[in-house]
């Protein structure tokens, strides 16, 4: 799977919150100063080409549709962080993000209650 721009993943941040839309209510989605429908919809092509969306005909426009999970998306990204900065150690991303962001002993129980509950 392609990794995306910022712009890219900006709009299908959107698009996985809205299910599917067209343009317009992309761009409405963005706040001020919203991006142009034209750059909206260039990045919307791009994201086609990375067979990221597909779209359907709704009178003369599409409505866009997210062919990749945010799940699926993120488990890609996170894997490639942990690769690329931490040589594959999940448990050295994790002390490395306890030390940076000074996690308390309350929120390390919390995330270790989480991580529990999906074992």
């Amino acid at each position: 799977m392609k990794q995306l721009t910022k712009a890219e993943e900006d709009i299908m941040q959107i698009l996985w919150n809205l299910g599917e839309a067209n343009v317009a209510s992309i761009v409405n989605e963005f706040p001020e100063p919203k991006p142009a429908n034209n750059t909206v919809s260039t990045i919307v092509r791009i994201l086609e080409s990375k067979n990221f969306v597909t779209y359907r005909k709704e009178g003369r426009g599409h409505i866009y549709i997210p062919k990749v999970q945010k799940n699926e998306y993120s488990n890609q990204s996170i894997n490639k962080l942990v690769d690329g900065y931490f040589q594959g150690s999940f448990k050295s991303m994790v002390s490395f993000f306890m030390k940076k962001n000074e996690i308390s002993v309350k929120e390390m129980e919390a995330i270790l209650n989480e991580i529990n509950k999906k074992n």
